[in-house]
């Protein structure tokens, strides 16, 4: 009997774990999905958020994040292509906040099951150098308060059981995924106008190609699919984070959003992204094993 009563108490939980949460999820269920993140485990399913319910769990979420991976460095853009966001059933991007433990060097080698919903995106982040830039309104605003330009792939993690479910408030609810990422070598702004107006050409022409090991390109996207230009992306966020009474900073790293599709990785890949067009860029490369 007592084997009876057991299978049923793990049948109802696996059947809460599935249920769909709508509204701002409570503290208990918080902390419930944060330590599923950390086990890489999916969470429950996420529906019908509102723009303020989502912006309400993320905060919630992202106090429990700082207590274990690290100072914040930046933020991240996310949804800002087009094509992103009709998947998500929005118009607009959302933004999440970037951990220190959350960044990885060149060449960083990590399991292919690194998160419970594990995919990989090219992405570039730049490096804020002034206050400025939480005014910036254009493309040159921000080039003229940020001082790198960074490649990067980012390692979202999808967190629930099945992230199609997720509207755009749900992808805030989960930190936008923000799980991992790796840094490229950095590309240092330009000081003369006319180096500038040609970096800010080349961020919006150029070509971003992913690519695996043996250099079969996987996706080719260029600059401007995000938001017309990538550095536009700086501008919403710019805008989306004065809302909440929030600024960047000097030194915060801010991730752009995807040029690719997000893509599964596989065991014993390797995939680097290539920016092809974007003077002194050189590729980024993440092997999972």
């Amino acid at each position: 009997m007592l084997s009876y009563r057991w299978l049923a108490v793990a049948l109802s939980a696996s059947s809460l774990l599935q249920t769909a949460v709508a509204g701002c999820l409570s503290d208990a269920q918080v902390s419930e999905m944060a330590q599923r993140m950390a086990d890489a485990k999916p969470a429950a399913n996420i529906e019908g958020l509102t723009d303020d319910e989502g912006a309400c769990t993320r905060n919630k979420l992202t106090k429990i994040l700082a207590t274990r991976q690290g100072k914040l460095v930046g933020y991240k853009a996310g949804l800002t292509h087009a094509a992103t966001q009709k998947r998500f059933d929005t118009d607009r991007p959302v933004w999440g906040k970037l951990y220190e433990n959350m960044m990885l060097a060149n060449g960083a080698t990590v399991p292919a099951q690194f998160a419970a919903r594990p995919v990989f995106e090219s992405d570039l982040l730049v490096r804020v150098s002034n206050e400025r830039i939480n005014q910036a309104r254009t493309p040159e605003d921000v080039l003229a308060a940020i001082d790198q330009v960074l490649p990067f792939i980012e390692l979202p993690d999808g967190v629930v059981q099945d992230p199609l479910t997720l509207n755009g408030a749900g992808v805030s609810a989960i930190n936008v995924g923000a799980r991992l990422g790796v840094v490229g070598e950095p590309i240092a702004t330009p000081a003369g106008a006319t180096e500038r107006r040609a970096l800010l050409l080349a961020l919006r022409d150029m070509s971003v190609m992913v690519s695996d090991g043996s250099g079969a390109a996987l996706n080719v996207a260029q600059g401007r699919a995000i938001l017309g230009h990538p550095l536009n992306a700086v501008v919403w966020l710019a805008q989306a984070l004065a809302e909440e009474g929030l600024a960047m900073k000097p030194g915060d790293l801010i991730s752009l959003g995807a040029f690719s599709p997000q893509m599964p990785p596989q065991p014993g890949q390797q995939i680097r992204v290539t920016y092809i067009g974007l003077p002194g860029a050189m590729p980024v490369q993440v092997n999972f094993n």
